[in-house]
């Protein structure tokens, strides 16, 4: 099967690990808010602008594994892409493992094709993952958060709970029947609201904290715009 490799570095109990990893596929969860009222008003917000209702909330959108990368640039077509943070899950060697990435999308094209936007971009990920054992007993406290960069100004862009999307093991099970993810299957979770709205930037930095551990995985990138010449 072919897919994307990776050389990917796993904070085990023992240490740290760079090890070579194939995504043989990617998802991306969307609509995955816990606050049912919320998630139906961005909707209507967004049908107002032209996208289209999602089929069903939460949703699973399949895009190709050769998106990925952890590459510290990225490369967008137009003025019209932007990124935001999530945490990501992989399976890999029988195991879930946690990390941070960013759904980077074509909010042109997405006015027209949610699908189609999502393959549009690529999809930035952090190359350090826990073990998802290690957190969930305190699930309910680790904080997402972004920062755009622009003309060398840093702003915060996103910050809150991974609470306030759906619980992991409930999206898997919802995408999966109930099977669990393949081996070598990465899945992106679903973000936040963004201060002062969606919006393009030269560069993203993304971050997923554990205030109980004291740690963070983190990654950050940045775009270069390609021409649109008709």
């Amino acid at each position: 099967m072919s897919g994307r490799q990776l050389n990917l570095v796993f904070h085990g109990p023992e240490g740290a690990a760079e090890t070579s990893v194939t995504v043989s596929q990617a998802v991306i969860a969307g609509w995955t808010g816990r606050d049912t009222a919320a998630v139906e008003k961005h909707v209507k917000e967004l049908e107002a602008l032209g996208v289209k209702r999602p089929a069903t909330t939460p949703i699973f959108y399949r895009v190709s594994a050769s998106r990925l990368t952890t590459d510290d640039e990225i490369e967008a077509t137009g003025e019209e892409s932007s990124g935001e943070v999530e945490f990501v899950m992989l399976k890999w060697a029988g195991k879930l493992w946690l990390g941070v990435g960013s759904d980077h999308t074509d909010r042109q094209v997405e006015t027209y094709g949610v699908t189609v936007s999502k393959q549009m971009c690529d999809k930035p990920i952090g190359q350090d993952f826990w073990p998802f054992d290690a957190v969930k007993d305190h699930w309910d406290k680790l904080i997402l958060r972004s920062h755009t960069v622009d003309g060398g100004k840093r702003a915060l862009y996103q910050e809150g709970p991974v609470t306030a999307m759906l619980d992991p093991l409930d999206l898997i099970g919802r995408y999966t029947q109930g099977k669990g993810l393949p081996d070598g299957t990465l899945m992106f979770f679903g973000t936040l609201a963004a201060h002062g709205g969606i919006r393009p930037s030269e560069r993203l930095e993304l971050e997923l904290h554990d205030p109980v551990l004291g740690r963070s995985v983190k990654h950050g990138y940045s775009v270069t715009t390609l021409p649109v010449l008709g």
